[in-house]
């Protein structure tokens, strides 16, 4: 008996000591990778106190949400100049952009250094608002496609509406052109299956590609690394871009609850070649399977035109993904808010930005910039409505107007600076976008561009309510504490 009390008592002894030694080695080894890999102090903070406080969920939580396994296999197997290895002297930046104002010369010295890509010149940009705008464009040219159709989406739904694409798909195979469709692996999935991925497959002589597919149970790990692109290219010779998806949703416009506004641009002109090796890099690291679009073909003119209130445009891609870690499209957008002299217009269906782009908003509005901010009343998600709020009280205080459009839910996304600079594509103006998704945004100049998109914009500003400080301050106690309850839950970077 004594025996069994004593050597019970060693072993439950060892077993403690052995929870305890695992235990340490959990909290102090993820603590180690997050002091090596982390940036933010912040999110190091708090992923450390996570971990101390409870050492195997925190581990498995920084496993699965806090790791970026991604390794860019495009990026790094291309070897010509490119995309992701251009680099031009200040002097030629200086000579292309002599007649800017002083202010935003620097502002293009300081984008050339966060992301070497060239402006070029002689681009065609038409806005195509909502879904019965842009589908029948996207669908006529696809049908007329003879070389290549390029096309990724972060949602590509089976409905009565898309099932038109994949008719324009089988016209544009029978013409002989190279059809290659990249879908995310997460944006597509319905009740855990990708149903456009089948009826993709079922057309002979098109390529389906699927970014990350998650591989389940293990989906975690890959929630927030989504190629959250929209983008088609059709011949190297017409693009669009923008952040509208492939659903009948966009074209419910009428529909208070379903419908889905959203705006996309029709491109011309040689800033196609930069979305195409794009498309290029991430198709690589999709399949594995290499290509070169027909782009590289094409001698569209670079049209030196530098009096930037006439189309044709001066633009330049600025890609960005959790592959890169300085934030490139976040930074450009801070960039572009402590350039502004007169006016910032941002239009945005979810407005989660961090402490540092609130700040800037606030000190541009402070020295007199006129800043607005139009976003949804109701998002699709009510967590984000809840989470968005806390934000405002701060921002109005500022000077800064946020006005809430009412439904059906606006997905688009706008940012213009003194009526001259233009900032669209795929990136929200939150975390997910701005350090965990791969997004493509076009930098443009444009006075042109600059005012249809403002009065796009005033169109919206009159169906909706301008937020007050009153209304922030009145709110009830207990929706506050809900409120910032959810905002914590901004994700960790």
């Amino acid at each position: 008996m004594f025996e069994n009390v004593f050597f019970g008592s060693a072993g439950c002894d060892l077993r403690t000591f052995a929870s305890v030694g695992i235990r340490v080695i959990l909290s102090v080894g993820t603590s180690v990778h997050v002091l090596l890999h982390k940036d933010d102090a912040k999110s190091s903070i708090g992923w450390i106190g996570l971990v101390f406080l409870s050492p195997l969920i925190g581990t498995l939580l920084y496993i699965f949400l806090g790791i970026n396994r991604v390794k860019r296999k495009g990026a790094r197997l291309r070897k010509n100049s490119g995309t992701y290895a251009t680099k031009y002297s200040i002097q030629a930046i200086r000579s292309a952009f002599k007649d800017l104002p002083k202010n935003y010369s620097q502002f293009v010295n300081f984008g050339y250094n966060v992301y070497p890509q060239s402006f070029v010149f002689g681009n065609s940009i038409i806005p195509l608002q909502n879904g019965v705008e842009a589908y029948p464009e996207m669908i006529k040219t696809i049908q007329n496609a003879r070389e290549e159709v390029l096309i990724s989406s972060y949602i590509f739904d089976y409905d009565s509406e898309t099932v038109k694409f994949l008719e324009a798909f089988k016209k544009a195979v029978k013409n002989g052109a190279v059809v290659k469709i990249l879908v995310d692996g997460v944006g597509t999935l319905k009740f855990f299956r990708r149903s456009i991925e089948k009826k993709l497959a079922q057309i002979k002589g098109l390529e389906c590609g699927v970014f990350l597919p998650p591989q389940i149970p293990i989906t975690m790990p890959f929630v927030n690394l989504r190629n959250h692109r929209k983008t088609i290219v059709i011949d190297g010779e017409t693009a669009f871009l923008g952040g509208m998806n492939l659903s009948k949703e966009n074209i419910l416009i009428d529909n208070l609850k379903k419908g889905v506004l959203d705006i996309a641009f029709k491109i011309k002109g040689p800033i196609i070649h930069q979305i195409s090796e794009v498309f290029e890099d991430d198709w690589e690291f999709a399949t594995g399977k290499k290509f070169q679009s027909t782009s590289k073909s094409k001698k569209l003119r670079n049209i030196r035109n530098i009096e930037f209130n006439f189309n044709p445009a001066p633009a330049r891609l600025i890609p960005d993904g959790p592959d890169n870690k300085s934030g490139i499209i976040e930074l450009i957008v801070h960039g572009a808010i402590n350039a502004a002299m007169k006016k910032i217009l941002i239009a945005t269906p979810y407005f989660l930005p961090e402490n540092n782009i609130l700040t800037a908003l606030e000190m541009a509005a402070m020295k007199g910039v006129n800043v607005e901010v139009v976003i949804p009343d109701k998002t699709d998600y009510a967590f984000i409505n809840w989470a968005v709020e806390p934000n405002f009280l701060r921002l109005i205080e500022s000077g800064v107007k946020i006005y809430r459009t009412p439904p059906p839910f606006d997905h688009s996304k706008i940012f213009l600076v003194d009526n001259e600079w233009v900032f669209i594509g795929s990136a929200n103006w939150d975390v997910r976008s701005f350090k965990l998704h791969f997004e493509s945004n076009m930098e443009v100049f444009s006075k042109d561009l600059a005012k249809e998109l403002s009065d796009i914009i005033k169109t919206k500003k009159e169906k909706a309510k301008l937020t007050t400080a009153q209304e922030c301050i009145d709110l009830p106690l207990l929706k506050r504490i809900r409120n910032n309850a959810y905002r914590l839950l901004t994700p960790y970077s």
